[in-house]
């Protein structure tokens, strides 16, 4: 009786999924999804939890979302305490920045830029239509999931269901050339309206375009700054309306919190 009661079970998920693949992503599916997904991220992650760090990217984001419109979802800045240069956004406005992109940045508009193309991607509801097209997968990865808790017990579908999650998240933040540009372009009016100088963003992304090494920053990898990508947001910036005075620096706070993560990068390290 248990066994025909999993295999019913797993059909329900299979058809709920197939379903699901029959239209788009709504609001609160993704509200639902972006939730799932903080608390999986957050339970394996440490983040930074300082308030002076977390309370400065949150206030950029703050500011710059009051010139933004209005929005379907709440937004959440997280940091996480990694060297690599990296941002990504999570479905339903859960954005998180990495302290590697934090020190990187020579000003607060750099920061604000990164932050803004993040906001971009998650207004402009890229990170749903990347879900939509990945439904297939999803279907699968869910299949295969209740098939390994009927087999062997419900800690060998959750295990299933956590690995094929970390693999979606990358895959929802592949985005194409043209939506890079259009979160782009997003950024750039909104670090306008904002008070910040949008040229912060094309210049974080020449920064890491041609730093020296073999390595690529994670943030390249997944969101890449090409050349023509470069060209097309300063000919956006260059249709800006002149004479406005527009925010590269903060009275050294950046610097201060460059400054804190330093130190408790170098405890950590001890």
């Amino acid at each position: 009786m248990p066994f025909t009661r999993a295999i019913r079970l797993a059909m329900c998920a299979l058809l709920t999924a197939l379903a699901a693949a029959c239209g788009p992503l709504s609001v609160e599916e993704e509200r639902e999804l972006g939730a799932d997904f903080s608390r999986r991220f957050n339970h394996r992650t440490v983040l930074v939890r300082d308030p002076a760090v977390v309370g400065y990217v949150s206030a950029i984001g703050r500011r710059l979302l009051k010139h933004a419109g209005v929005q379907a979802f709440t937004y959440r800045f997280n940091v996480v305490p990694k060297d690599e240069v990296n941002a990504f956004a999570a479905p339903a406005g859960y954005i998180y920045i990495y302290t590697g992109t934090i020190l990187k940045a020579r000003n607060v508009s750099e920061l604000a830029g990164i932050i803004a193309h993040e906001i971009g991607h998650v207004a402009r509801r890229h990170i749903a239509n990347n879900f939509n097209r990945a439904l297939a997968t999803n279907i699968l990865r869910q299949v295969g999931a209740v098939a390994a808790e009927v087999a062997a017990g419900p800690q060998a579908g959750r295990a299933a269901q956590n690995l094929g999650g970390l693999a979606a998240m990358g895959y929802l933040n592949t985005f194409s050339r043209e939506a890079e540009h259009e979160a782009d372009a997003f950024a750039v009016r909104l670090m306008f309206r904002a008070g910040y100088d949008p040229r912060g963003l094309t210049a974080f992304f020449e920064s890491l375009k041609n730093r020296g090494g073999a390595s690529v920053p994670g943030f390249l990898s997944s969101h890449p700054a090409t050349s023509a990508r470069i060209a097309n947001t300063r000919e956006l910036i260059r249709r800006l309306p002149a004479g406005i005075q527009l925010e590269r620096n903060d009275n050294g706070r950046l610097e201060q919190v460059q400054q804190a993560l330093r130190k408790t990068a170098t405890r950590r390290r001890r």
